[in-house]
């Protein structure tokens, strides 16, 4: 079994609770933990057999920036759904987000939600 990580991705949205978040939006942080059974990786040594990291960093793009979300926590599952969905061959995805200017009275550096899907 491998794991693979993306760190620290940075995109701006429109999720929040309050209106006010979703219509003038923020940068969010992302990382994304997916994990993959390696062995026949190891074998063929074929890129198309493992995950394409470009293309997992275009899906949470897309995600983040094309929709909104309330919840972190409903953005964090879509992600990891939409990364199984595009690479079968995953056992597990686990997506952090980040978000540093929450609506909290008092010194803080971010809240973050983390989700983990497993394939089915």
């Amino acid at each position: 079994m491998a794991k693979i990580r993306i760190h620290n991705m940075m995109f701006y949205g429109f999720h929040g609770v309050y209106e006010y978040e979703r219509e003038q939006g923020q940068k969010f942080y992302f990382d994304v933990e997916m994990v993959i059974n390696d062995k026949n990786i190891s074998q063929t040594d074929d890129p198309a057999d493992n995950v394409d990291a470009a293309a997992v960093y275009a899906l949470v793009e897309d995600v983040v920036e094309n929709k909104r979300f309330q919840l972190l926590e409903t953005l964090a599952a879509n992600i990891s759904d939409h990364v199984l969905q595009a690479y079968p061959q995953l056992e597990e995805v686990t997506t952090w987000v980040r978000k540093p200017s929450v609506p909290i009275s008092g010194p803080i550096d971010y809240v973050e939600v983390e989700v983990t899907r497993r394939a089915k």
